[in-house]
Parts: C-alpha cells; structure tokens; sequence
C-alpha cells in the first residue's frame, strides 16, 4: 500500500485523497478488528464491561473516527493531528464527548483540514485543543490533559 501511495502522489495525484483512501482501507479492517479486542477484554474478570475511552492522533484518528461511529461501547476520545478528507460522514455519528488536538504549525496536516474534521464531528460535548508546533510536537502537558478528560468523562 505504502509503495502505491508514493507511486500516485509521484504521480502527481492528490496525497489528502490517497491518505483519505488508505484510511477507509485500514479502518474498513480494524474497526472489526478493535470491537473483538474490546469485547474480549470486557470479558475478562479482572476489566468488566465498564466505560470505554479511545485515545489516537494522525492515523490513530483515521482510524478511531469510524471505530467511535460504530462501536458504542466507547464513551469518550482524545482525537487528533488528522484532516476530514474521506471522514466527514462517519465523524458526524460521534456524538461522545471528544477533546480535540491540533498542532498550529502541522506541516503534513492542514490546518483548515483538521478544524474541518473537528466541525464534522457530531458530538455536542467537544473541545479543540490548538498549540503550536508541527505534527509530531503535541505538548507533554496534553497527555495530562486527556487523563483528566476521561476521569472526567469515564468517571
């Protein structure tokens, strides 16, 4: 997959189509994936079938947004570092709270496309979290943030 990629935007296609493309491949087959993992955890004595959280930034995100629309076992998500291409209908059917990150200088993710995603998503309950930096520079003060996030969230 990762060699067709190069090979199109070589090519001179549009790299935001075909990234948007490899995520509806990859979610296609995790989503299955992650609701079997979910539900043999929930199975274990020691875990049960409490509140759920999903935390995943840039591929993790195009990954999660079609998990979150489809798996309602998962009550709230850390969501990031992706733009809307190919999400924007399943990003409409998360409606658990989400708090949002967006690095302000992301030179692999636009920043109009990522606060597109972030207006796609349907849930009521959202917060945007923008600092600067590029893709990979999320501050080591959000992982605090997002723990608090689903203390809050996951009681």
């Amino acid at each position: 997959m990762a060699h067709r990629l190069r090979t199109r935007m070589a090519a001179g296609e549009d790299p935001a189509g075909l990234v948007a493309a490899m995520h509806d491949l990859l979610a296609g087959q995790a989503v299955a994936d992650w609701q079997a993992v979910l539900t043999a955890v929930q199975a274990l004595d020691h875990v049960g079938a409490g509140p759920v959280g999903y935390w995943g930034v840039s591929m993790g995100c195009g990954l999660g947004v079609p998990l979150l629309a489809a798996e309602p076992r998962i009550r709230a998500a850390v969501l990031g570092l992706l733009g809307v291409h190919g999400l924007a209908a399943p990003a409409a059917q998360v409606t658990v709270p989400v708090q949002f990150l967006l690095q302000w200088d992301d030179t692999r993710v636009p920043r109009d496309q990522a606060l597109a995603l972030f207006d796609a998503l349907g849930s009521p309950d959202k917060t945007l979290h923008a600092n600067p930096g590029d893709h990979g520079g999320i501050p080591a003060f959000e992982t605090d943030n997002a723990l608090q996030f689903f203390a809050r969230h996951l009681g």
